[in-house]
């Protein structure tokens, strides 16, 4: 029997999995970290009692922007200013451009990234 589109959908998604990349603790309210998961490096940030994950490129030209600063929920990149909502990878000028984001999720004191 063939595997019809579902079936092939339904397999890919199995394949995403959740990854330890930091403890609750490590992180306080406003900051951010650059952890790295499987190759891809992945910047982490905490606004209030919730965790972000985004792809650690700026758009513009591949500044860390774990590594910049974070306002809110916004991240400014260290290296020409351009600036993201964590929490939807939006950059704040052309809403529509964004920085891949991860699902993210707390359990038993650690954080944890979806790689897909």
């Amino acid at each position: 029997m063939e595997n019809t589109k579902s079936d092939k959908k339904e397999t890919n998604q199995n394949l995403a999995k959740f990854v330890r990349v930091a403890e609750k603790s490590d992180l306080t309210d406003g900051s951010g970290k650059v952890v790295n998961v499987d190759g891809r490096s992945i910047a982490l940030f905490r606004v209030k009692d919730e965790y972000f994950a985004l792809a650690n490129v700026c758009l513009h030209r591949g500044g860390p922007l774990g590594e910049g600063s974070l306002n809110g929920s916004t991240i400014t990149c260290p290296w020409h200013g351009w600036r993201f909502d964590v929490r939807t990878g939006s950059f704040t000028v052309i809403p529509t451009l964004k920085v891949p984001t991860y699902k993210v999720k707390e359990q038993n004191g650690s954080v944890m990234v979806e790689i897909p």
